[in-house]
């Protein structure tokens, strides 16, 4: 999934997102100790895909945060 595409997404759906990616992940894990695993380069690119989802989750955080703060300090 791209980084734009994450970006359009609602925080619900981004949480979703890496829950699914992370139970994939663990298949995959258990595809690689059981010798079923095909396509080795899929776990990186999982993994990945959990940083650049959890990555623009915590930008969308920071971002409240820096508001909030913001907000505090005009007052």
């Amino acid at each position: 999934m791209r980084a734009s595409e994450i970006r359009e997404l609602p925080d619900r759906e981004i949480l979703k997102a890496i829950e699914e990616a992370k139970r994939e992940l663990f298949k995959l894990r258990f595809q690689r100790e059981v010798g079923q695993l095909e396509d080795s380069s899929r776990m990186r690119k999982v993994k990945r895909d959990i940083a650049r989802l959890k990555t623009i989750l915590r930008e969308r955080q920071l971002a409240k945060e820096l508001v909030k703060k913001e907000n505090r300090n005009a007052q």
